[in-house]
């Protein structure tokens, strides 16, 4: 699975917009994360791991 088809599913029902405000980035940049379009920086990859309570690894570096 791909790391926008992970970040896909564990975004769920919340909107893009929702997301995004609460990690503190643009909708855009939330939007090309899901499309793999780019890649998160180190800090918020980790954000993002926080915020789903999920490890970095899981979402960004495993299979």
């Amino acid at each position: 699975m791909s790391v926008g088809m992970k970040l896909r599913a564990l975004r769920g029902k919340k909107t893009q917009q929702k997301v995004a405000q609460d990690l503190g980035i643009s909708k855009s940049a939330w939007a090309m994360y899901e499309k793999n379009e780019r890649v998160p920086r180190d800090e918020v990859k980790i954000r993002i791991a926080k915020y789903f309570n999920e490890s970095v690894g899981s979402i960004f570096y495993s299979d």
